[in-house]
């Protein structure tokens, strides 16, 4: 199994230091660190670590944008690490991938369940997000595909399962998904009936 990969942006030296430690014991990579969040985000987005643990005490871009940053570029899940237990600073992070809370110093008795916990629920988040993503295309494309048919049953006198043949046939045929052969009955249907209702105005105009 591949190694994760790590990073660690805290601005205590020694405080990176003992994480590292206790990390790179368990099997994990290290895939970089930074005092600050300025050099935080500029690495995180070069190195695409599978974690990040963030000091919420960060200097510079403050571990909040840091987070946000993440999240919007869908990077890793956030382990962030506090002085004390603050429920603001819950509340503020609850919208980013923060999968775990822990509070400094860190022992290695919560650090790697947190690791481990924080790992498997962010594949498992990202899992569910594809699997939803491609539901979604599979009914778009579903909703296209009962729009030409009804189009080739109306135009050419079809029934159902002879327009959804004609269409998979044309599919096979091109090399092409259907999806993409029933948006192009549809585009030429719809130019078709706008031909045909500004030749009619067209007509009633010069009656007029």
């Amino acid at each position: 199994m591949q190694q994760s990969k790590i990073f660690i942006a805290c601005a205590d030296p020694s405080a990176r230091q003992n994480l590292k430690y206790m990390l790179v014991r368990e099997g994990y990579l290290i895939a970089g660190e930074a005092p600050d969040g300025s050099q935080a985000l500029r690495m995180i987005r070069t190195l695409q670590p599978n974690l990040v643990i963030l000091d919420s005490d960060l200097q510079g871009t403050n571990a909040l944008e840091v987070a946000r940053v993440i999240d919007e570029d869908r990077v890793a899940p956030i382990i962030l690490l506090a002085s004390s237990w603050h429920r603001n600073l819950i509340i503020r992070t609850r919208d980013f991938p923060v999968f775990a809370y822990l509070i400094k110093p860190v022992q290695e008795s919560t650090l790697i369940p947190a690791v481990e916990a924080a790992l498997a629920n962010y594949r498992r988040v990202t899992r569910l997000e594809q699997e939803i993503s491609k539901l979604k295309e599979t009914l778009a494309s579903r909703k296209v595909v009962e729009r030409a048919k009804g189009i080739l049953m109306d135009t050419m006198g079809l029934t159902e399962a002879e327009a959804y043949r004609r269409l998979q046939r044309q599919s096979m045929d091109r090399c092409v998904p259907m999806k993409t052969i029933a948006e192009a009955i549809i585009v030429a249907h719809e130019l078709q009936q706008g031909g045909h209702k500004a030749k009619n105005d067209s007509g009633n105009s010069g009656r007029a």
